[in-house]
């Protein structure tokens, strides 16, 4: 079965990248926000945003960090990683800057997003707790398909780690 996920990631420059990580098929994602939707939401301010992030995690287990480039200490990506691990969620990074965008292109690698967030309780910082995937691969193939074939082990053991620490 499936696993539900919510996703989170840098809009602009990664939607076509998310959009592959999609259609691997082992994890029920949330659905991505239309442009026009995505503008009603950013036009209701912090709270209407803050909002749409906490009903697009309901019935989730777990967070899947989709990096890229420029995904790292956004406001909104620290926000949904705090939310996630504050509601018991598995959190995870998956590096996706090989994968190619819709003039196939690669980009640059990002930072680790769980840099930028401390564990409540221990003041770490979360990259020191849960895990982030680089995948081996150069080709926009060869990371799609390390992603395919172990995305479901990375999600229950992101699970696992986020019972281990409360």
């Amino acid at each position: 079965m499936a696993r539900k996920c919510f996703f989170s990631f840098h809009y602009q420059p990664d939607n076509w990248r998310v959009s592959k990580i999609r259609n691997i098929g082992a994890i029920e994602g949330n659905q991505a926000a239309k442009d026009n939707d995505w503008e009603t939401v950013t036009g209701g301010g912090d709270k209407k945003i803050k909002e749409w992030i906490d009903k697009q995690m309901e019935g989730r287990t777990c967070t899947v960090i989709l990096a890229g480039s420029k995904t790292a200490d956004r406001k909104w990506i620290n926000h949904e990683i705090v939310q996630s691990w504050n509601k018991g969620k598995g959190v995870l990074v998956i590096y996706i800057h090989n994968i190619t965008d819709r003039l196939d292109n690669q980009s640059s690698k990002g930072a680790n997003p769980l840099y930028y967030v401390t564990h409540g309780t221990t003041k770490k910082r979360l990259s020191t707790i849960a895990k982030s995937y680089d995948p081996p691969y150069t080709t926009s193939k060869g990371v799609y398909n390390y992603i395919a074939n172990n995305i479901d082990s990375w999600i229950e053991e992101a699970i696992q780690i986020r019972k281990d620490n409360p």
